[in-house]
């Protein structure tokens, strides 16, 4: 792969990385104890937090994809770049609306039990995390 290519994707791919470690692991669970945070305005905070960071990952995915795809990537790089870019996607096509739509209910002041979409959405942010850190070093590696 050529350096210009893999440099610029790799240092993409963990600067996507730390985003997504700081707000999904850190921010979003400790905004629920801060003093004074309800589950209606954590749910408002979450949703205004994470529509931000779900398109900033959607330019840097593509800035990744464009590099990978200009760069004579190895084998290994682009199918990293496939499968973090398809778990993004699930997230977004697929969990998100879910969990928007649950959040809606809760908005309007329905109880409603804790949602196995967001379970959902960790996991798939766990496989995301572990995702982006094999390519980000497949990429200092190519």
């Amino acid at each position: 792969m050529d350096t210009t290519s893999a440099a610029t994707a790799g240092a993409v791919t963990f600067v996507w990385l730390g985003m997504v470690l700081a707000i999904s692991f850190l921010e979003a669970p400790l905004k629920f104890r801060a003093p004074g945070v309800t589950i209606p305005v954590g749910l408002g905070i979450g949703r205004l937090v994470f529509r931000a960071l779900n398109a900033v990952e959607a330019v840097l995915a593509a800035v990744v994809v464009l590099a990978v795809a200009l760069g004579d990537a190895p084998a290994a790089v682009i199918s990293l770049t496939a499968v973090v870019a398809a778990l993004l996607l699930a997230q977004l096509a697929v969990v998100r609306p879910l969990l928007n739509r649950r959040s809606d209910r809760v908005l309007a002041g329905e109880e409603l039990p804790r949602s196995r979409s967001h379970l959902w959405y960790v996991a798939l942010e766990i496989l995301k995390a572990g995702t982006l850190i094999a390519l980000g070093v497949a990429l200092f590696t190519a």
